[in-house]
């Protein structure tokens, strides 16, 4: 099948076994993934822009099976890491679970489940500032679980800028790159999703084997 992108002269081919998950997650601008998928098929949007496309004939990212490999073992600025933090199975990218440098304005501006927050990781000495999904709130210590989307999916949406926060933990399914994560053992590691392809360093304190791989959490984030 053949996609004409409207102002470009270029085809592109779509794969039509691939589909979306089914999620209505709207990451892609769209309400539902069956509108989504309406609008590729009239070469409105890419089958690119669903944040669970894997690329030529593979099903949902999450599995060990489908990860996208990443070619280069070292960083922008050339050091090495040992693993990858991929998304768990159906999640849109690497659990990331901050503290805003005020916990109270948690409860104080009633953050939940769904909101959109930015700031940027101040502690942890990161200039970039991430937007983020909250997954969930604790009103009683200020942590949030979130899942990083970028500035262009909260545009339009109401937006809670914490300005600055720390990095408390990353979870999600370790892909292997020279060694495998070690309970209790400060690694270096790339968020599958980092802006800068900057390593970081954390301390592993959760393995578990899973169908889709090894799930991990890292804590103690740092740049060393």
């Amino acid at each position: 099948m053949m996609l004409q992108i409207k102002g470009e002269k270029k085809h592109m081919k779509l794969n039509t076994k691939w589909s979306p998950p089914g999620k209505n997650c709207g990451l892609c601008g769209v309400k539902t993934c069956r509108e989504f998928m309406v609008l590729v098929r009239k070469g409105k949007k890419l089958a690119e822009n669903c944040v669970f496309f894997v690329g030529n004939a593979a099903p949902a990212c999450g599995t060990a099976k489908n990860k996208k490999p990443h070619m280069k073992k070292t960083d922008i600025l050339g050091n090495k890491f040992d693993f990858v933090i991929n998304p768990l199975p159906g999640e849109v990218s690497a659990r990331k679970i901050i503290l805003p440098f005020r916990p109270d304005i948690v409860e104080k501006w009633k953050i939940k489940k769904g909101d959109i927050v930015v700031g940027r990781p101040e502690g942890a000495g990161c200039p970039v500032q991430h937007v983020l999904q909250v997954i969930k709130a604790s009103k009683t210590t200020g942590v949030i679980d979130t899942w990083c989307v970028g500035p262009r999916y909260s545009r339009n949406k109401k937006v809670f800028d914490v300005e600055a926060y720390h990095m408390i933990a990353f979870e999600g399914i370790a892909e292997v790159v020279r060694k495998e994560p070690q309970f209790g053992r400060r690694q270096y590691f790339l968020p599958g999703f980092c802006m800068m392809n900057m390593a970081h360093t954390g301390v592993v304190n959760m393995v578990i084997k899973k169908p889709g791989g090894l799930q991990i959490r890292v804590e103690d984030i740092r740049f060393l």
